[in-house]
């Protein structure tokens, strides 16, 4: 007993040892210091966060320190795409991911000085306040959008049903000031119409988001109900339509293809694979027109690249996004995130459609040029398309 009780003080002084090496690991001879720490690289970073942490002329918490010092590292990837979440805004982004919340009737597409307007939903507060598509958002409440990733700065947007939101948009220059009282929004995912065209029944089914679950049911559930009504051709309207689901796109560019390779996704740090068309295609020779524009993005661009390559579609619109890659969210251990470019998509002829996160992509060439002009009541995008199709029909 008196020998286990005389090792105590030593026990606690290499303890406190051990714990004060631990936070100054720069302090441990270099022999015992490098396989702890890491190579001299990583250890620099440390030893950097600690010095200004120590001596810096106001002291700034070692967290704060932590979080800038991964969000120069992901600046310095100098990709728009890939984004670091510090664990308060993973946790509000998570928060806004797993449940009903309610926002403004929106659309958007990241922007460098915040987020661009693509669409406004009918019936909404942003429709009530005059918001349009093109306007710019540039800041929610006090804070500036500008730099923030989009999943982020919607989050800040949305709240409970009946709460305020106050944005700042910039229209042609001009900012102002705008106040909403948030609702709950039906996102309309797919929407379908019938036209006549030159004699000829065709069908509009416009799909606004691969990022719902299910998304493809409702498309295929959307060409069902028109080829029993007798159409002969299709546009599948993927204008403002800026991405989600890789699987939602293999199953909706499934719905016109029997077989063979939709696209390939190749990385560094993730396996390789080809996906390819599944199950019976609901819509395998009837006559097709895929309708893009400038925020067709990501998984949009997979289904109309695979359906341009195989000769499935005509392609028309103006050049789509360009965005050739897809990320990954990986949680960090301090309970942030890295939303990090994992790898590039290529259609079935091997193209790539973006400029790897770090210039703008070539995006997809259409077969015939249209687009919308906002300002009149026609749609000459659609209409466009439409006598393509007709055209194709015959």
């Amino acid at each position: 007993m008196p020998r286990v009780l005389a090792l105590i003080p030593a026990a606690i002084v290499l303890l406190a040892a051990g714990i004060f090496l631990g936070g100054h690991p720069d302090r441990l001879p270099g022999f015992i210091r490098d396989p702890l720490v890491g190579d001299k690289d990583t250890r620099v970073v440390r030893e950097a966060i600690d010095e200004i942490h120590d001596t810096y002329y106001r002291k700034i918490p070692e967290s704060e320190l932590a979080n800038e010092s991964v969000k120069g590292v992901i600046a310095s990837l100098h990709d728009r795409f890939s984004n670091y979440f510090t664990p308060k805004e993973y946790a509000h982004f998570q928060e806004v991911s797993n449940s009903q919340f309610s926002g403004i009737g929106l659309e958007v597409q990241e922007h460098p000085r915040g987020l661009r307007i693509s669409r406004v939903y009918d019936e909404s507060p942003a429709k009530r306040a005059h918001l349009r598509a093109g306007d710019l958002i540039v800041a929610v409440g006090k804070t500036s959008l500008k730099g923030r990733p989009s999943a982020y700065s919607t989050s800040l947007i949305k709240g409970p049903p009946g709460s305020d939101v106050t944005i700042t948009v910039v229209r042609e220059g001009r900012s102002r000031q705008v106040t909403l009282t948030r609702a709950t929004i039906t996102v309309p995912v797919v929407a379908s119409a019938l036209r006549t065209v030159a004699g000829e029944k065709l069908a509009v089914v416009a799909l606004s988001t691969f990022a719902t679950p299910g998304a493809h049911a409702q498309v295929y559930s959307a060409i069902r109900r028109r080829l029993k009504q007798g159409v002969k051709g299709l546009v599948l309207d993927l204008r403002h339509n800026g991405g989600g689901l890789v699987k939602e796109a293999q199953l909706v560019a499934s719905a016109f293809l029997p077989d063979g390779t939709i696209v390939s996704l190749r990385g560094r740090g993730v396996a390789s694979q080809t996906l390819k068309a599944i199950g019976e295609p609901i819509a395998k020779s009837t006559p097709l027109v895929v309708l893009v524009d400038r925020d067709t993005a990501s998984a949009s661009e997979i289904v109309a690249g695979a359906l341009q390559d195989r000769g499935r579609a005509k392609i028309v619109g103006t050049r789509t996004f360009g965005k050739g890659v897809f990320q990954e969210v990986i949680e960090l251990h301090n309970g942030g995130a890295l939303d990090i470019t994992a790898g590039q998509y290529f259609t079935p002829k091997g193209r790539n459609l973006g400029g790897g996160g770090v210039k703008p992509g070539a995006g997809i060439q259409p077969d015939v040029q249209a687009q919308d002009k906002p300002r009149t009541p026609r749609d000459e995008g659609l209409n466009r398309a439409l006598r393509v199709l007709a055209g194709e029909v015959k």
